[in-house]
């Protein structure tokens, strides 16, 4: 049965950085919001920055509601499936912000993900999480499945773009700088990318 955890650490987190995927799912505070659930994959994307703080980069798309929720009000729910052994579901309930580019934490944050090429993939933003809940559930009626390889078709999109070329390409989507709500979204132009 469930059991709810005072830190991200030991079993917890060897769990936690294992999955080649999660979940986040956040709302605006109205009561009629569109409320968001999203996939996030690529190894090496996600970090756990302390026993309270984990982190996730978040890169090009067609639309930012998680940004636009989290700018609003700061409410996430990040969720972890055991796909292959023991069954297991992990949730940690928190308040998150987006770092932008032009943060002065954003350099140092970006240090913290050295497996993975922020460049490659159009990176607009680092989300903060910090933990308020932490808890497991049984996960018996999760299917077993086997991971094979990330895509590589994110990064094969993005890589020729700019930081001029993004701006433009998120400019032309509907839900980037405003939600679908109507909330602000990410906020454009983007700001350049600072040197390494």
């Amino acid at each position: 049965m469930g059991k709810t955890y005072e830190r991200i650490d030991g079993r917890l987190r060897t769990f936690i950085e294992a999955q080649p995927m999660f979940f986040t799912a956040t709302a605006p505070l109205a009561g009629d919001g569109t409320i968001n659930l999203s996939p996030k994959g690529l190894r090496g994307s996600f970090a756990v920055l302390d026993e309270h703080t984990v982190a996730y980069l978040d890169f090009a798309g067609s639309n930012a509601e998680t940004v636009a929720h989290l700018r609003e009000n700061g409410r996430i729910t990040l969720m972890w499936c055991a796909f292959s052994g023991p069954p297991n579901i992990v949730r940690v309930h928190g308040r998150g912000e987006p770092v932008f580019r032009d943060d002065p934490r954003w350099t140092q944050l970006l240090r913290r993900f050295p497996d993975i090429d922020p460049s490659v993939h159009g990176l607009r933003a680092i989300i903060l999480v910090r933990a308020e809940l932490i808890r497991d559930t049984c996960g018996y009626a999760v299917p077993l499945m086997t991971y094979q390889a990330d895509r590589d078709l994110h990064g094969r999109r993005f890589a020729r773009e700019d930081d001029t070329s993004l701006s433009a390409y998120f400019a032309g989507k509907e839900h980037v700088a405003a939600s679908i709500d109507g909330l602000p979204g990410l906020p454009l132009p983007l700001p350049h990318t600072p040197a390494a």
